[in-house]
């Protein structure tokens, strides 16, 4: 089969196309034809360089295809099905994910857990099937999972326009919560705006918590979907309203934000670490979208060939939505 490898650490350049074994369905697994799989940021740092990580190594947690093979003791699925894969396997209290921890999902063929396959909704096309899984069950364990949103509350989401960022939003519009978004493009605002954002900031330009305060009544908001780390931490614990909730599941600016301790406990703030999220998080968040409360959004679509283009898309910064690879079995 075709697939899309890394060989050694750095930029897009690593990743090569080439011809490796064709993988087939063990025990309790089922064979799956990919027809797209999505990109996400674990890919970068993987590909730039995480110790932890064997090479060479196929990258991609994200995926959807059909059933080629069923694997021993394997029922409940067809071959020919369509199917969504959940990329987080629950494993001794932590979670393993695919293309970090186990090959991925930038290839033809990979064979996946049965319990990690969901037949894909006929309402969704390959392209959406392999957009959602990762980023909104990350955002599912965040906000709800963890930080309980409730109807008429105020969120504040940091650099709309990224997938983690973006499925907040189709989160909190799901569950009636208000949401506060920043972003330093004009266009990225004005899409967030036509997918439902209800308060729009300029980080670039604006006081961010100024802004907050002004859209709350002076009170700050609820909640506050932290994935930028050192640039804004400071300005997250200042938005909070009393009591707020701080959810934290990356820090893509670094990792040692300076921080103004005494707001902590002064305004008695919750801290909650986050990352990927429980099957529970998946099936209620694939739900969300089966039933049209929440949206896809896809920002390109790439061939498989084409992974380099498609990393420096996402390395870019520019996009809105979720960058995709399209994978046709090849001849």
């Amino acid at each position: 089969m075709k697939a899309v490898r890394i060989h050694e650490d750095g930029g897009p350049e690593v990743l090569v196309l080439e011809d490796v074994p064709d993988p087939e369905a063990g025990a309790g697994e089922v064979l799956v034809e990919l027809r797209a799989a999505a990109l996400n940021h674990l890919d970068v740092w993987i590909r730039r360089g995480l110790p932890s990580v064997p090479k060479p190594r196929i990258l991609g947690a994200d995926g959807a295809g059909v059933v080629a093979a069923l694997g021993a003791g394997v029922a409940g699925f067809e071959i020919g099905e369509r199917v969504v894969i959940n990329p987080g396997i629950p494993h001794d209290g932590r979670i393993t994910v695919i293309g970090e921890h186990t090959d991925g999902t930038y290839c033809e063929l990979k064979a996946i857990p049965a319990s990690q396959l969901h037949a894909l909704a006929g309402s969704l096309s390959f392209e959406e099937g392999a957009a959602f899984p990762l980023v909104f069950e990350t955002a599912h364990r965040m906000l709800v999972t963890k930080a309980g949103v409730r109807e008429g509350e105020n969120v504040l989401i940091w650099g709309i326009g990224g997938g983690v960022a973006l499925a907040s939003l189709e989160i909190c519009r799901a569950f009636g919560a208000r949401t506060i978004v920043t972003s330093s493009s004009a266009e990225k605002l004005e899409l967030a705006a036509a997918a439902g954002a209800d308060v729009l900031v300029d980080h670039s330009v604006d006081d961010v918590v100024e802004v907050v305060r002004e859209a709350t009544g002076g009170r700050g908001v609820d909640i506050v979907v932290e994935t930028v780390g050192e640039a804004t931490w400071e300005r997250s614990l200042a938005a909070a309203a009393n009591e707020g909730r701080i959810v934290v599941c990356g820090a893509t600016s670094g990792h040692s934000p300076p921080a103004r301790l005494y707001r902590l406990w002064w305004k008695q703030l919750t801290v909650y670490g986050s990352t990927m999220g429980l099957p529970s998080d998946f099936e209620a968040a694939y739900e969300l979208i089966r039933n049209g409360r929440s949206r896809v959004h896809i920002d390109s679509v790439y061939p498989l060939r084409e992974a380099q283009a498609a990393h420096e898309r996402l390395e870019s910064g520019s996009q809105f939505g979720k960058v995709v690879l399209s994978i046709s079995k090849s001849p």
